[in-house]
């Protein structure tokens, strides 16, 4: 296991004005800022990309932690929503989980604007996930 210093003040200054995640040896790109995820349904969901470090206070919504290697590849490790009044609960839940599950992406849908919807944003995207032919892991993410 790895560690890394961390300057504070650098990270609190990036959280005032959070910035997508940069690919590996590239430029941001708007394909590296937004990313469609499939349900089951066959319906896309956009999510806003960010590192899991720079990830924003984030708002009740649903939410991916991905790990994403050096050649692009995604994998999805958990599927969930985000139910706290509180943003800065929320960003605390997902950076808890991220980092225990090795994430280093946080992929977070903004525009299911209820709870049921929310609800059915999140069990759509778990059985697209499913679905898939390649052994992806999946963590259930329950309160």
């Amino acid at each position: 296991m790895g560690a890394r210093v961390i300057q504070l003040a650098e990270v609190r200054a990036r959280r005032s004005n959070p910035t997508p995640v940069t690919p590996l040896g590239g430029d941001i790109g708007h394909a590296d800022r937004f990313h469609f995820w499939s349900g089951a349904s066959g319906q896309r969901y956009v999510h806003s990309v960010y590192s899991l470090l720079e990830c924003p206070e984030v708002p009740v919504a649903n939410f991916l932690l991905v790990r994403r290697d050096g050649s692009g590849h995604r994998e999805v490790l958990a599927i969930g929503r985000l139910r706290h009044g509180s943003s800065s609960l929320n960003l605390a839940e997902i950076r808890l989980r991220g980092a225990r599950l090795g994430a280093n992406e946080v992929h977070v849908h903004l525009l299911a604007p209820s709870a049921e919807e929310r609800r059915a944003v999140e069990l759509d995207l778990r059985a697209g996930q499913a679905d898939r032919a390649d052994d992806t892991r999946i963590a259930a993410t329950r309160h």
